[in-house]
């Protein structure tokens, strides 16, 4: 599912945003293998962080948690994660093109 720019600004921080513009077209054809890399792991580590917030606050509105929580609190992290996994697709599936052009290339 397409997601809005608008949507994106009100989930997301900035470095999150820098991070997701980055796996787009023409940037992502922009970066070093090395800088590609470090994106993958940057995407990894944001999207596990908004993961595992969201499953906590989901865990505090059935009362299992040390906080009681609002109903729907954790909506928006489980948006942020939907768009940063996107973004992470979007960084592996180049990721893979570009080790698939190194074999070509070697063979």
């Amino acid at each position: 599912m397409a997601t809005s720019r608008r949507n994106e600004d009100r989930v997301l921080d900035k470095s999150e945003k820098d991070l997701v513009d980055q796996t787009r077209h023409p940037a992502l054809g922009d970066l070093s293998d090395k800088d590609l890399t470090k994106l993958v792991k940057l995407l990894r580590d944001r999207r596990d962080r908004a993961r595992d917030i969201a499953r906590t606050q989901r865990r505090n509105v059935r009362g299992k948690g040390a906080a009681e929580a609002k109903e729907g609190a954790e909506r928006g992290n489980k948006e942020k994660m939907s768009l940063l996994a996107q973004a992470l697709q979007r960084a592996n599936k180049e990721s893979k093109r570009r080790d698939g052009l190194d074999v070509q290339a070697d063979a």
